[in-house]
């Protein structure tokens, strides 16, 4: 009996506190991040299909068609190498969408763990883990990004976890937050007086409750996470090539004149990551209204 009213509480204490259809009217009242989600729709479903939407390799050398302007053949030109824009811009979404969304995915999933034992556990537990958390929070994520990367090398396993790593504190002060307002309540209190452990209490209360705010925080880290890898694989410490991605397509702008006489080596790229980071960034802004009690 006190099992059932545990599990009904958690469903009205926990995932549902915020009904889905509510929620979901309120995101479609937002027009701007309605918009941002069909763009970043048709985004993935291009880097998706990138091979039959390109028409070329990204990846071969043609010397004779160097840097090429726009054309019918090359819609967006063509590089120092006289490999296709239009085609590499495809193939870089797939990564710089990746490294976005893994790194945001761990530090997510640590965040999630930490965060739901520091707020359970309590006393010195809690204190240690948000001691660790206000360590990776003081130091500036980039200078210590691009350190890794030059004493391990860079490569995107490298640069997804380092990322993920520094992204984590968030998450985890998140579900901190919650665990806290929830483990006094009658039904948490309920569940442990029937032997209830942390693992039970964590799938059952504390991830469904924290689903919403936690949604919202993983968007921002997808966004921040596409800047970091454009700006690390812009420095060289990303992406190698002759992979794609839109942070070492950019390493053409860092000649005055390739920006001045041949734009197409460059915008298209900082299009795509200036777009994709405001698109994700709207999202999250949509998310949070739509999840908003105070919205209800």
């Amino acid at each position: 009996m006190t099992i059932q009213v545990a599990d009904q509480a958690a469903d009205i204490g926990g995932g549902d506190a915020i009904p889905r259809r509510g929620a979901f009217r309120r995101f479609r009242r937002h027009p701007i991040a309605l918009a941002s989600l069909v763009f970043l729709f048709l985004v993935v479903l291009a880097a998706v299909f990138a091979r039959p939407l390109s028409g070329h390799d990204p990846n071969q050398i043609d010397l004779l068609a160097a840097r090429a302007a726009p054309s019918g053949g090359h819609w967006l030109g063509t590089d120092s190498t006289g490999r296709d824009v239009f085609s590499r811009l495809l193939f870089a979404g797939r990564v710089s969408l990746g490294v976005g969304i893994s790194s945001a995915a761990l530090a997510v999933v640590i965040g999630t763990v930490l965060g739901g034992i520091a707020g359970l556990l309590g006393g010195w537990v809690d204190g240690l883990i948000m001691r660790i958390a206000d360590v990776f929070m003081s130091f500036p994520s980039l200078v210590v990004i691009v350190v890794i990367a030059g004493v391990l090398g860079p490569s995107v396993v490298t640069m997804v976890i380092a990322i993920g790593l520094f992204q984590w504190p968030v998450c985890g002060r998140i579900v901190r937050g919650v665990t806290l307002s929830l483990r006094e309540q009658e039904f948490v209190l309920a569940s442990r007086a029937t032997g209830a452990g942390p693992v039970w209490l964590l799938r059952r209360h504390i991830i469904p409750a924290a689903l919403p705010p936690v949604s919202v925080a993983a968007t921002l880290a997808v966004a921040q996470a596409i800047a970091l890898e454009a700006t690390l694989s812009f420095l060289g410490l990303g992406v190698q090539p002759p992979a794609a991605s839109w942070g070492n397509m950019l390493t053409d702008a860092q000649s005055l004149t390739v920006i001045r006489s041949e734009p197409w080596l460059w915008l298209s790229p900082g299009v795509a990551v200036a777009l994709t980071v405001l698109a994700v960034n709207f999202i999250g802004d949509g998310l949070r209204d739509a999840v908003d009690p105070r919205q209800s």
